[in-house]
């Protein structure tokens, strides 16, 4: 359980949170958890509609968000999204780095373009957003990140050997900024979800919603699926003070599935 998430009083009263990938699945529940603990929050990505939908559900809770559109494979475009964050809301404290795309095939049938889309948005744009992040973390006292990887990153997994390599490739730079910034009081970590029902999560050629949640939840060893909610409540105690001494870290949040 999150002891961020039980405080009544707001933990993250105050501070200033960006979301990548804010509109729907994991970084919309993340965004909603953080408003309802008191933080304004900025949600980004490449559709209008839906950031406009978050954050109008948010602000019907009584939280307080902007919407940022924002495709994080353009440095210029990462560049205003940080810079916007600070203008509206003073300064950025946190930022859960969640904006990803998964593209399912075999590697032999991979087109260059479908390789380049998964890097670039899963591993560019983590960068891209890391290093003006960072830029102004270290600059105003500190804060902390967290990187949206994948237990996928641990195992094997049929069909998405793009989609692992990037997030390998994020857990390896999230170690490797971790160490080197942590003197700055810029805190950085990973989260590793497994199976996750959202709109991004890959299904396979052919299969249909619910086949796909009944085969994933059959080769679970929890026996299901995770919630957008339970991943959320993990990167906000990464986010939190309760995890003062963590950095460099990757949360796995599977139910056992990559162990």
């Amino acid at each position: 359980m999150n002891p961020a998430a039980d405080d009544p009083t707001g933990a993250f009263e105050g501070k200033v949170v960006l979301v990548t990938g804010g509109g729907s699945g994991i970084g919309l529940a993340t965004a909603h958890a953080f408003a309802r603990q008191g933080a304004s929050v900025v949600v980004a990505g490449r559709n209008r509609e839906s950031l406009l939908l978050a954050v109008a559900s948010i602000r019907g809770e009584g939280g307080e968000a902007t919407a940022v559109v924002c495709d994080v494979r353009s440095a210029e475009q990462v560049d205003r999204l940080v810079e916007e964050t600070v203008s509206v809301y003073g300064g950025l404290d946190i930022a859960f780095n969640n904006a990803g795309v998964s593209l399912v095939g075999s590697l032999s049938e991979f087109s260059t373009a479908q390789w380049e889309e998964v890097i670039s948005t899963n591993l560019t744009g983590t960068f891209l957003l890391m290093r003006r992040e960072v830029d102004h973390m270290r600059r105003n006292g500190g804060g902390v990140i967290v990187n949206s990887a994948s237990n996928a990153a641990h195992m094997t997994l049929p069909l998405l050997a793009a989609y692992s390599a990037s997030k390998a490739a994020v857990l390896s730079l999230t170690r490797a900024a971790g160490r080197e910034f942590i003197a700055e009081n810029v805190r950085i970590n990973a989260i590793s979800p497994g199976p996750v029902d959202t709109p991004m999560w890959a299904t396979r050629p052919g299969e249909s919603q619910a086949d796909r949640r009944k085969r994933m939840a059959a080769e679970s060893p929890s026996g299901r699926i995770g919630t957008a909610e339970e991943i959320a409540d993990m990167v906000l105690w990464l986010a939190s003070p309760q995890a003062a001494y963590v950095a460099g870290h990757d949360l796995v949040v599977d139910g056992a599935m990559s162990s």
